[in-house]
């Protein structure tokens, strides 16, 4: 047991180094990045794959990294079919209050999976099959690659600090807090602090759905469909 939670905690660690490494080269060079990114006369889709290096750096290159070293399968995190429907189904449910937040602050004025991710419009407005391959590089960056890295990450801290009572789990307490602070969501007025509860539920609810049916892909597919859509 103390063996195997040194591992995790090495786990932890890898990830963590790696995350902040990434982020220090991103916001080392942010201003160059952001005004290739933005420059509409350059090819969209290197503009596109840049963007989604940087993405995976920062949310997918720490858990891939450990997965290869440990050999551990992605599947073996919830990528199952076991308990994908009601996985599904119930992360979906926790995305409700966040939709009716933003639905009565007027937040919400349209819906386009990733259409928050700087270059989706302009990838879809390019010819084919540039379209298809730099929607596809987002889908994988923002969609299933942030989305499962709050799985992966959450698995190693339940082992790391397992929990007895499902709700006082640790993963998907530092998953919620974790997200509020990389998105500055801490809000300081009424309005300010209902979505960043509506948005710490969504990361909260999700974790906790993923231990509940053992599977994944719930948490995957909010990430694809709703987390960058409004």
């Amino acid at each position: 047991m103390i063996k195997e939670k040194k591992r995790v905690t090495l786990d932890l660690l890898i990830i963590f180094i790696l995350t902040a490494a990434a982020l220090a080269l991103c916001l080392g060079f942010q201003d160059s990045v952001y005004c290739y990114i933005r420059n509409a006369s350059k090819p969209i889709l290197l503009r596109t794959l840049l963007a989604a290096v940087c993405q995976f750096g920062i949310a997918g290159l720490g858990i891939t990294v450990v997965a290869l070293l440990k050999k551990e399968s992605f599947r073996s995190h919830g990528l199952q079919i076991k308990g994908l429907l009601p996985s599904v189904a119930l992360c979906a449910l926790c995305f409700v209050p966040y939709t009716v937040f933003a639905l009565v602050t007027k937040q919400a004025s349209d819906y386009l999976p990733f259409g928050s991710v700087w270059v989706m419009k302009d990838a879809l407005s390019s010819g084919f099959p540039v379209n298809v391959l730099s929607v596809l590089l987002i889908a994988v960056a923002w969609g299933f690659f942030e989305g499962f890295n709050y799985v992966f990450i959450s698995d190693k801290i339940n082992k790391r600090f397992p929990s007895k009572n499902r709700w006082l789990n640790w993963g998907a307490i530092v998953g919620a807090v974790t997200c509020l602070l990389i998105h500055g969501m801490v809000g300081v007025s009424l309005t300010g602090m209902i979505e960043m509860l509506t948005i710490a539920f969504i990361i909260y609810g999700m974790l906790i759905v993923r231990d509940y049916t053992g599977n994944a892909w719930g948490c995957v597919l909010i990430f694809i469909f709703l987390w960058n859509a409004f």
